[in-house]
């Protein structure tokens, strides 16, 4: 049973905080392979906008929150830049953890390059660039999403595969 009422439009605050979040996650990753090698750190860039078309093409064309202000700050810009899908495809979709893998590299690729420099030449700073970067992808993504984004969102309401692989044993709410 759902405690929390869900949002028609999120507070704007919310697709902020979630913004800023990826934007640093980002940012960080980018600033690693900077000292890396520079092409690298382009190529870096480029994987999270692939990442970011990836998600507004095949998940966010069918959200309840399309051309809404939803709780990652996604469905106003997917109707900028797509037409409307098919929300029952959403509702349908199945995801399994292997299907998250590029989300996760957008961690892995720096981390990788992290221990590279470290290998190379130790510096405390980029340790601590690679624990702020795991905080904030782990940790800042789980609590934003768990404490905002999909607590009031409808789409869990109607059907998130998102939603059911990571709460598998708990109970889901479908329509």
């Amino acid at each position: 049973m759902q405690n929390n009422k869900a949002y028609e439009n999120f507070p704007l605050w919310i697709p902020l905080l979630s913004w800023v979040l990826s934007l640093s996650i980002y940012a960080l990753g980018a600033y690693i392979f900077r000292l890396l090698y520079i092409p690298l750190s382009a190529a870096y860039i480029i994987f999270c906008l692939w990442i970011e078309y990836r998600i507004l093409r095949f998940s966010c064309v069918n959200c309840y929150y399309y051309g809404k202000t939803c709780g990652l700050g996604r469905g106003k810009l997917c109707a900028l830049l797509f037409k409307k899908g098919n929300p029952e495809s959403f509702i349908e979709k199945k995801i399994a953890w292997k299907d998250l893998i590029p989300d996760f590299l957008v961690l892995i690729f720096p981390l990788i390059g992290g221990i590279v420099i470290l290998i190379k030449d130790f510096t405390w700073l980029i340790l601590v660039l690679m624990v702020v970067l795991v905080m904030l992808s782990m940790v800042g993504t789980a609590f934003i999403r768990g404490s905002f984004a999909c607590k009031y969102c409808k789409q869990k309401e109607l059907g998130c595969s998102a939603e059911q692989l990571f709460n598998k044993g708990a109970k889901t709410t479908g329509s």
